[in-house]
């Protein structure tokens, strides 16, 4: 993508990848893509935030968003609920899992005091264990399901889907941060 093609206004400067609907149904094709995405999270993210200043950190990507650094902590505090829901859904008949406050969780004081590095190690450790997990999955277990007490019964691979998307959205949030203001994220 050139850089003229990146700077142009996003539709909706929230989702720069557009917004995340869930797979009816997911191939083990579709499957590796959604690993290989997973695996490359802390590496992306690692390489986006590479050289930025505590000023450039410390803006919001876009009007009214979190800063870079809230969304750097954001990522693996999103990424261990799920790690932690997986585990759950594998043990467990379909277990209701327990939403957390992403809200709350980004504007408490660690969010905001924390080096980057600090959440980087811990997504690269996090994801190194998650990814042995996901790669063990037999073809049954991507067919267990948890229990969302507001969207429902999600089976493994669509929330597979889900952080595979969910790593490349904020990704997405910082790249456009670094190209610096966009005339559409007023809203």
């Amino acid at each position: 993508m050139s850089m003229e093609e990146q700077r142009r206004p996003i539709a909706d400067p929230r989702f720069p990848i557009g917004p995340f609907s869930y797979p009816q149904s997911v191939s083990a094709e579709d499957r590796e893509s959604f690993l290989a995405r997973i695996e490359a999270v802390p590496g992306r993210l690692r390489a986006v935030v590479s050289g930025l200043s505590d000023a450039q950190l410390d803006q919001p990507y876009r009007t009214g968003g979190w800063t870079v650094r809230q969304v750097v902590h954001h990522i693996p505090d999103s990424h261990m609920n799920s790690y932690i829901r997986f585990k759950w859904a594998l043990t467990e008949d379909t277990p209701l899992i327990k939403p957390y406050d992403e809200k709350a969780w980004a504007l408490l004081p660690d969010t905001f005091a924390a080096p980057p590095e600090t959440s980087l190690r811990l997504l690269e450790n996090l994801h190194s264990r998650w990814a042995a997990l996901l790669r063990s999955l037999t073809e049954e277990q991507w067919g267990r399901t948890m229990l969302h007490p507001v969207n429902g019964p999600l089976r493994l691979d669509q929330a597979l889907a889900l952080y595979a998307w969910h790593g490349d959205h904020h990704i997405a949030h910082i790249q456009n941060a670094r190209l610096g203001p966009n005339e559409s994220a007023d809203n």
